[in-house]
């Protein structure tokens, strides 16, 4: 049947606005998404750069710049990950060290390893594990269960010190985990520079212990909170390292301590002299 030409002019009318009706929607629809995604990207440039600084870095400076931005990094010791194809990772992981303590005066130590597995694989925050990044945790955990009558492991106050913002995406935790962590528990607390050997020396003989961030040499490549928990009547250091059994075995120089404690640590440290304290009341892990 055929169409008069009004009839057609009409149809073509409507097809006409229809089409730029849906070609203003679709131009709508591309203004409004506009600001979504440059938010969204905005955040995931955001998210990248605090959970990989190095990669980041890596991408502006290169050569000896890119060298010097590494350095300072290691020489505050916040990246305390450790690579799961490491020896002390490889010998730690899969084994449940429970009931194992080290016995020092009237102080039993008991005794944690981060790569214990029971925990090695829970989550640190939103990018690592216990295994991998939760040295801090872990030699907390020895402290308060040492010092304290609650005994905590380390994915309660890994879960603890995540959700009260001590742990450092991507790499470990704060320095301050120590400080405020110990407090939180119960805990008396100080912080020691490397200034004082003797102090050192003097503190652990009386029963306390002393939490350590070591910085690059025997302990670590970069850094590793570890546990001093005696001295010996030669003078040797007596530590609870949480990824390596063998050497929480073996004394260890203090001077050799002294020069690997991290200098640039942060909250009073490199070193935390943790003991009772009298009359305070105990907190709970709220």
């Amino acid at each position: 049947m055929a169409i008069d030409p009004a009839t057609a002019k009409i149809l073509a009318q409507i097809a006409l606005k229809a089409a730029t009706d849906e070609e203003a929607r679709k131009k709508i629809i591309m203004i409004a998404l506009i600001p979504v995604v440059s938010v969204l990207l905005i955040l995931s440039i955001f998210v990248y750069i605090v959970t990989h600084p190095l990669d980041f870095l890596g991408t502006i400076f290169s050569g000896n710049e890119l060298n010097q931005v590494t350095q300072l990094h290691e020489q505050f010791s916040l990246d305390q990950n450790i690579d799961i194809h490491d020896a002390n990772y490889q010998q730690s992981k899969g084994i449940d060290y429970s009931g194992i303590t080290y016995s020092y005066g009237s102080t039993n130590i008991i005794y944690y390893n981060q790569a214990d597995k029971r925990w090695a694989d829970k989550p640190y925050g939103k990018t690592g594990t216990i295994g991998t990044s939760g040295c801090g945790p872990t030699s907390l955990a020895m402290a308060i269960s040492s010092l304290s009558d609650q005994l905590v492991d380390p994915v309660e106050i890994s879960e603890w010190a995540y959700k009260s913002g001590y742990r450092c995406e991507g790499n470990g935790s704060y320095h301050s985990l120590i400080l405020d962590g110990a407090r939180h528990f119960g805990l008396k607390v100080e912080g020691c520079s490397i200034s004082n050997p003797q102090r050192i020396a003097d503190t652990l003989a009386e029963g306390n212990l002393i939490i350590a961030i070591m910085g690059k040499g025997h302990f670590t490549k970069s850094g590793h909170f570890i546990v001093l928990r005696g001295v010996t009547s030669e003078g040797g250091i007596l530590i609870a390292d949480p990824i390596s059994k063998s050497r929480s075995e073996q004394e260890w120089d203090i001077t050799l301590i002294m020069e690997e404690a991290c200098k640039q640590a942060g909250s009073g440290g490199p070193f935390w002299i943790v003991s009772k304290e009298e009359g305070h009341e105990e907190e709970n892990l709220n």
